[in-house]
């Protein structure tokens, strides 16, 4: 019994102490228009001055205001604390939008707690956003078209036909049928502080995929290669894959095959190739629009064949020494017709030849060669007669000249004594 009436007890004291704090707790919503001035309350139950009140902004204090003959201090002048504890806002603007937290203590102990969400009517100065969702299904496409920040809440619609829907977010699901190639979506919105005509937009232009890449690769056996394509113009993004042989059988990563991705570039690298793995591989890209291959061919050399290219190198460059050779060796026997400027093939046209004969036993040579008496200064002189040897063309010109008889011309005997014939001497 001493326990029941211990816990009577204790439950009539925290009954008296609930009634005695009268803590009150409201929650509201308001709305305003840039520029008005808004009184958020903190209580509506009568007209008592607070003793105490404290205003706060998402958490943090804002204004605050002890006794009604103390002024409220507040961080933005614009703030104020009424004598009944509501909180005056002049000039509002857009970012004035949130939640506002009051607590008020009474004279009577009593504290008054009140929660004001305030909006500001407002229109983002930016343009709706159109964006892709992505889907599993290729077989159709679904956009979304968003609009936050707005106040109050915009219209929205996607196409030019249809009614807006009072929406922040708007998201339509189009099939593959009803697309093409450069087809443009449009999602508009409208506001109550906007006209009309000044109504916002945003934009999606479909595209087809167009994979693109080398469509012919060679490797030599043993080594690895890789395939490279790259997918980047389509709209919504294409599933790009690699795939083998004409039956386009998928490819999966493993100990032979190494798939990779560097950015907009989907790499196939082939270890150890064999003559097995040619020819054929495709990559395919695929969206709502349809779907697109590039073909690679696949050539694969047998090792041997590696070697080809350095014998046929090595034969010509020992072909090219050979003829440097053979013309070193023509330009060196020919080296005394080139000093004496007759040039490679002028040899044989000359028609003056000049025979200098050299010899140890001098009396043999002066005995063959005519002697002309000394000169006065003691030096021996030797009479050497130049030939011209007579050509083709010489026999033709003297041809000619006996079949064709001139007659003979009438010579003036000269006055003047006629002129020494002149030889060449040479002296020795």
């Amino acid at each position: 019994m001493k326990i029941v009436a211990c816990l009577a007890l204790l439950q009539l004291f925290l009954s008296g102490a609930a009634a005695v704090s009268g803590d009150v707790s409201t929650e509201t919503v308001q709305s305003a228009a840039p520029g008005d001035v808004v009184l958020l309350q903190c209580y509506t139950g009568g007209s008592p001055t607070p003793v105490q009140t404290t205003w706060m902004k998402d958490g943090r204090e804002i204004a605050s205001k002890n006794g009604p003959q103390m002024d409220s201090s507040a961080k933005d002048p614009r703030l104020s604390i009424e004598l009944n504890g509501s909180l005056s806002i002049s000039s509002v603007i857009a970012e004035d939008s949130g939640s506002f937290q009051c607590s008020s203590t009474l004279p009577d102990n009593r504290t008054i707690r009140a929660q004001v969400k305030l909006h500001v009517s407002n229109i983002p100065s930016t343009h709706p956003d159109c964006m892709f969702v992505e889907a599993q299904d290729h077989s159709r496409v679904q956009l979304n078209c968003s609009w936050f920040g707005a106040y109050p809440t915009p219209k929205l619609r996607w196409g030019e036909d249809g009614d807006f829907q009072v929406a922040e977010s708007l998201i339509v699901t189009l099939n593959r049928s009803m697309l093409h190639d450069e087809q443009k979506v449009t999602c508009r919105a409208r506001h109550e502080l906007l006209k009309k005509e000044n109504e916002r937009s945003c934009s999606i232009i479909f595209r087809t995929p167009y994979p693109q890449g080398k469509p012919l690769v060679s490797a030599l056996e043993g080594t690895n290669v890789t395939l490279t394509c790259s997918e980047t113009q389509s709209l919504p993004t294409a599933n790009t894959s690699w795939r083998k042989g004409q039956n386009q059988d998928p490819i999966f990563p493993g100990s032979k095959y190494i798939l990779s991705q560097e950015g907009p570039d989907l790499k196939l690298t082939i270890v150890n190739i064999s003559m097995d793995d040619e020819p054929y591989y495709f990559c395919r890209s695929e969206n709502a629009l349809g779907v697109r291959e590039l073909e690679v061919f696949l050539s694969v050399k047998a090792s041997s064949s590696a070697y080809t290219g350095a014998v046929i190198g090595v034969f010509i460059a020992a072909l090219i020494v050979v003829c440097a050779f053979v013309v070193a060796k023509f330009l060196y026997s020919r080296r005394h017709t080139i000093c004496l400027g007759g040039g490679f093939m002028q040899a044989e046209d000359r028609g003056d030849v000049m025979d200098l004969v050299e010899s140890d036993d001098e009396q043999i040579f002066q005995d063959t060669v005519p002697q002309l008496p000394p000169l006065p200064n003691g030096q021996h002189t030797t009479l050497v007669q130049i030939h011209r040897i007579p050509f083709s063309d010489d026999h033709e010109d003297t041809e000619t000249t006996e079949t064709n008889p001139q007659p003979p011309e009438q010579k003036e005997e000269p006055t003047e004594e006629p002129r020494e014939e002149v030889e060449e001497l040479i002296s020795f």
